[in-house]
Formats: C-alpha cells, structure tokens, sequence
C-alpha cells in the first residue's frame, strides 16, 4: 500500500457582491454529498491539479460547480487539514472572489456531489462553527461544517473574507 499523501485543496469563497460589509459578507456555500465530508457544508472548490496556480483552480472548480464566472481572485490564508478517521491530509488554500456578474445565480452541476447552493453571512457561519464546537462530536447539529471551514475559525482567527 502506497504512503498516504498530502494534497493541496482549495475553497472559493464567492461574496455575493463586490460591496459586502467587511465584517459580515456574504458567500455562497452548499452540502457535500458522496466523498470525503459528506453531509457537511462547504465552499465551492477542489483539488489543485499539477502545473495549476489556487486561482486557476479556483475559477475551474467554481464554474465546474456551480456555472459561475468569478473574478479577480485573490489568495485568502491556507490551513492544515487533517482527516485520520479518513486517512487524509490536505492543506487547503482560501481564495476570495466575485461573480462576474452580480445576477448570475449559482447552478448545481454536479448533483451527485452537492445537494444545493445558498449565500451565508460570515456571522452565520461562525455561529454554526461556535455550535459544532460546543456540542462535541455526537451533538445535534443545525448544520455540521467540512472541517477545512472548522480550521479557519480555529486556525485563522481574525481572518474573513473580503476583497478590501
């Protein structure tokens, strides 16, 4: 059996305009469905391919997903990712972007790997990291977060996404 090996993912977090409050934006998240986290909730984002730089991957994985066209992106933080239960490892890059056009609605094109997509605040999200740290790991949870997610608030406190 070969080593297991770390791999380099990256999470797109798409505002919902280019005017989001810098404190609180908005970013569209959806469920994760048939692979590593399933049931958790997730940005839009993937696996960084050889020769690739994070913002390449980013706008591929994003218009793979959801259909969306996104610029400028920019580099966010990095956190590292470990899965034992699942026996992996990542490190995943953080980019932050817009919509090229704000009315364009996110799509699920890849229905056998997210139930759907929907814009959440940051003080959203932090609640339901707040909550899932609380609760431990067999409390009952509103909604349970892809540990990358989890890694950024634990990680990278003070950290939110914005293009300012």
């Amino acid at each position: 059996m070969a080593s297991p090996q770390v791999r380099v993912g990256v999470g797109v977090f798409i505002l919902a305009s280019s005017n989001e409050s810098a404190n609180n934006p908005r970013f569209l998240m959806g469920k994760r469905m048939n692979s590593h986290g399933a049931g958790t909730y997730a940005l839009p984002g993937g696996h960084l391919e050889f020769g690739e730089t994070p913002e390449e991957c980013a706008a591929r994985e994003t218009l793979e997903e959801t259909g969306l066209k996104i610029s400028p992106v920019r580099f966010l933080t990095a956190t590292n990712d470990h899965m034992p239960a699942e026996n992996k490892h990542y490190i995943t890059m953080f980019t932050v972007c817009v919509r090229e056009n704000d009315s364009d609605e996110p799509q699920v094109l890849e229905p056998e790997k997210c139930e759907g997509w929907g814009w959440v605040s940051w003080e959203q999200l932090m609640d339901w990291v707040k909550a899932e740290s609380e609760a431990g790991e067999h409390g009952e949870l509103e909604r349970k977060m892809f540990l990358p997610l989890l890694n950024l608030a634990r990680q990278r406190p003070g950290v939110v996404p914005s293009l300012r």
